[in-house]
């Protein structure tokens, strides 16, 4: 009995430190992101993709796709402000564990198994961008789904730092049935090869 005690107070224990564990990295994200429109913008390109996908009319899915472009060119902009501010973070703060198991300060007890959150997301800025810049150059349609992609392997990084990779690459799969694989694939040549050199993909 004793022993089933002190299991289960091991238990309640480990996930009280993991909880304030999170919740310091979810409020550092936010802190910086809540300066920006970043998710606002990003939810108006998805569901403005989608509608403009949905339209049977030519000139009118055209018509959808240029007033999309604003809120492209305006999530580059805030996104590059973004990752330049973030850069300025506490680099023992920023530190993403790559253990395959969530472990509470894993980034410090085992540093080489871990990357730096302001690498990625400057990656992630870079690729936005170049996916952006892209018009007219790319059809509408190849620009939407590279630049979702971007914007997708973007969240992943963000939840990968506040929560872990798995509970990441589960979100990913529940709210827009895509694998995390897939994203490493969909996004940009440049983006794919230094996000994986940095992560260790």
């Amino acid at each position: 009995m004793d022993y089933l005690i002190f299991v289960a107070a091991m238990v309640v224990g480990l996930s009280v430190v993991r909880l304030t564990y999170e919740r310091r990295r979810i409020a550092l994200l936010a802190a910086f992101l809540g300066r920006y429109q970043i998710e606002k913008l990003m939810a108006t390109l998805s569901d403005g993709y989608m509608r403009a996908l949905g339209e049977s009319d030519p000139q009118r899915q055209q018509q959808v796709w240029e007033f999309l472009h604003a809120s492209e060119t305006r999530l580059c902009t805030e996104f590059g402000q973004f990752a330049a501010a973030i850069a300025k973070a506490d680099a023992a703060e920023t530190r993403v564990s790559t253990l395959p198991v969530a472990l509470p300060w894993g980034d410090r007890l085992f540093p080489q198994a871990s990357f730096d959150l302001r690498q990625a997301l400057a990656i992630h800025a870079r690729g936005i961008c170049a996916a952006v810049s892209d018009y007219p150059q790319e059809s509408a349609k190849d620009r939407a789904y590279r630049l979702s992609a971007e914007m997708f392997l973007m969240q992943h990084t963000c939840h990968w730092y506040c929560k872990s990779k798995a509970v990441a690459s589960a979100r990913m799969m529940v709210r827009h049935k895509t694998q995390y694989a897939q994203l490493l694939k969909a996004v940009g040549a440049q983006t794919a090869r230094d996000y994986q050199a940095l992560v260790g993909a």
